[in-house]
């Protein structure tokens, strides 16, 4: 169901946008059908091909960053930014065009990326000093840095209007303007990251155990949480620094696709893939639809589009809420 339902966005992210085409014209420069009068239309697909990949990976990501964070930390309600990827691939764009001049929003890949990860360092140093196996420092960690990066993002776009003004663009978190060597760029740190998350997808369920009882059945469970951080910061990570931030898909997914399916991470990772990248797609199709011929940006339509079904997963009281 969750793969047809992901068929369906991707059909839709080709055919609907901001500029009308129809089916017909659409199939026929899918099959390659040599027309000089669908000139119009081939440029319309090519650009909306490497945006409906960009979406499809990015929603995937950060939906199986969010299950692994979520099992990690054993809370309902852990996200990619709750370990600072967000407000560290944030703090880096800022840094950039506040100091640097930059103005690119294809750049924004290189500098947000690092960013993240060192984001992501900082919360794992803070928080592991502690002489106990919990992960509450670690949370404790993420919220610190968070906080005080985004004091710091907040001081840089009120004291300096130019990086405001162009970091305003990319902080919503958009697919417009999507293009393969952004996806080339970020797809290493992503393709790592879904095989580290598969890698450990039984040592995660074990964790949601309790760490006694993940010791018992011979897990390594300091290995496991930080080969598990690894993966979700490559994930959110890549994700953020090649659309933006977008917010609710890495938090809700996992909720959704728990109330269709047994709560085993060896399942949910494959699941949320497909549902991320559903929901993600939809939301990108409403936000070029819904107010044409201009685009909202998909970091404003996410929430909308799966807060409805979130609401109706946690009336069922299947969504481990």
């Amino acid at each position: 169901m969750t793969a047809l339902v992901l068929g369906v966005a991707v059909v839709c992210s080709i055919l609907f946008g901001s500029r009308v085409i129809s089916a017909a014209d659409t199939w026929a420069v899918v099959t390659g059908t040599p027309d000089d009068s669908l000139a119009y239309v081939r440029e319309v697909v090519a650009a909306r091909v490497p945006r409906t990949v960009m979406g499809a990976l990015v929603g995937a990501a950060l939906a199986v960053s969010g299950v692994i964070i979520q099992a990690i930390t054993r809370n309902p309600l852990g996200e990619p930014g709750l370990l600072g990827v967000t407000a560290g691939s944030s703090a880096a764009v800022v840094t950039a065009v506040a100091f640097f001049g930059a103005s690119s929003v294809r750049g924004a890949v290189w500098i947000a990326l690092p960013g993240a990860v060192i984001a992501v360092l900082a919360v794992y140093l803070l928080g592991r000093p502690s002489k106990t196996d919990s992960v509450i420092p670690l949370v404790l960690a993420g919220a610190v840095i968070s906080a005080v990066l985004y004091a710091y993002i907040q001081a840089m776009i009120l004291t300096r209007p130019d990086a405001f003004d162009s970091y305003r663009h990319w902080v919503v978190g958009s697919l417009a303007g999507a293009r393969f060597d952004t996806v080339t760029a970020v797809a290493p740190a992503l393709l790592l990251g879904f095989l580290l998350a598969l890698a450990l997808s039984s040592g995660l369920n074990s964790l949601a155990l309790g760490d006694d009882v993940a010791t018992s059945l011979g897990v390594h469970v300091p290995w496991v949480r930080a080969g598990g951080i690894l993966a979700a910061t490559l994930l959110a990570a890549g994700a953020t620094a090649a659309v933006g931030p977008v917010a609710f898909v890495g938090l809700a997914v996992p909720h959704m696709m728990r109330a269709v399916a047994p709560a085993d991470v060896r399942w949910q990772i494959p699941l949320n893939a497909l549902g991320g990248a559903a929901l993600l797609l939809a939301s990108d199709v409403v936000a070029r639809v819904i107010a044409r011929p201009q685009e909202l940006m998909v970091g404003v339509v996410t929430a909308f589009v799966g807060a409805p079904f979130l609401l109706l997963a946690v009336r069922r009281g299947r969504a481990g809420v």
